[in-house]
This record gives structure tokens, C-alpha cells and sequence, in this order.
């Protein structure tokens, strides 16, 4: 596995070592031991969630307060571009945003570490998202930041109006959190 240090630290980009023949693919798409290797620190996963959402979907940026969740994204069908932002005070990257696409084709895995939010923009006519877990769903400590908070300034792909739920389009910014 290739791991790409982003911006942001603990945020890693993995590229997986993809085996190919004239039959197909092979890749890991998870050895714990690499894992903990990559970030430095055993982790553990409790959940596994799966989204399918069709073009132009913006769905974030979400995290939760106070049980964090720490979340290794992957895109099993179709494309996203992936964003993990910094809201951790007192962190030396508060306030700053990275992103990254993911698609079936480049198999590559966003790790977002636990106290960041996280948001993804369908680049393709539908995607099917993966994602890993550090705690539970908790829907007390569910929160939600502005997609287009100024103060985080993400330069989303749009090619059209994103499409939003309620909660998204109703989220608070930054500054409102803080």
C-alpha cells in the first residue's frame, strides 16, 4: 500500500498495490496491520456503512461531537471527490480542507480521523461509498457544517447545482460552531 501523507496530518490517502491479469483485479482493501502501520496507531472499526447516491449529491460535511468518528472511505462504484475538513480547536490545521478523488477505478481509500468533518460530491452518474467506523452512529451527537462555509472556502468540482438533503442545506457554518 502506497500512503500518501495530505495537508492535514493524520488525513492519509491510500493507494492500494493492485494485482492484474487477464482474469480481473486483486487489491486488499483492508489489512489492520497495515492499517495501524499507515496512522501509527492500532485502530479499530465497529461499523461499516454504504451510501449509493446519484450525480451532483453533495452529502456533508459531517462529523459528531462529542463521540468522534473515525472514517477510511472508499468508492466501490463510480467516482467522488472526497473532503475531509479540520474543526478541531487548537489543532494547527483548524479551519483547513483537503480533497481527494475516489472512484472504483483508482481504488484509492480516504482515512479521516476521528473530530474532522467529512463531505463527498458525486462526480458520476451514481456511486456506491464504503465506509469504515471508529465508533457507533450516534444520531444525539450527529452534526452538520454549510457545505460552502466561507470560512473553510472548499473549491467543490461542481459542474451544476449540488443536490442537498434538508439538513445539509440547513447546516450551521464554522463560525456559528465556534
Amino acid at each position: 500500500m502506497n500512503v500518501v501523507a495530505t495537508e492535514i496530518p493524520g488525513v492519509l490517502l491510500l493507494e492500494p498495490r493492485v494485482f492484474t491479469d487477464d482474469r480481473g483485479a486483486f487489491f486488499e482493501s483492508f489489512n489492520a496491520a497495515a492499517f495501524a502501520a499507515a496512522v501509527g496507531r492500532p485502530v479499530s472499526f465497529v461499523q461499516d456503512n454504504q451510501s449509493t447516491s446519484r450525480r451532483h449529491v453533495l452529502r456533508g460535511l459531517h462529523y459528531q461531537e462529542p463521540r468522534p468518528q473515525g472514517k477510511l472511505v472508499r468508492v466501490v462504484a463510480g467516482a467522488i471527490y472526497d473532503v475531509a475538513a479540520d474543526i478541531r480547536p487548537g489543532s494547527p490545521s483548524f479551519g483547513r480542507w483537503v480533497g481527494s478523488e475516489l472512484s472504483a477505478e483508482n481504488r484509492r481509500q480516504l482515512w479521516v480521523p476521528e473530530g474532522l468533518a467529512h463531505g463527498f460530491l458525486v462526480l458520476s452518474e451514481s456511486a456506491d461509498v464504503l465506509y469504515k467506523t471508529t465508533d457507533f452512529y450516534a444520531p444525539g451527537c450527529e452534526k452538520c457544517l454549510r457545505w460552502d462555509d466561507p470560512t473553510l472556502g472548499i473549491r467543490w468540482p461542481l459542474s451544476a447545482p449540488p443536490l442537498l438533503s434538508p439538513r445539509d442545506a440547513a447546516a450551521a457554518t464554522l463560525a456559528d460552531r465556534t
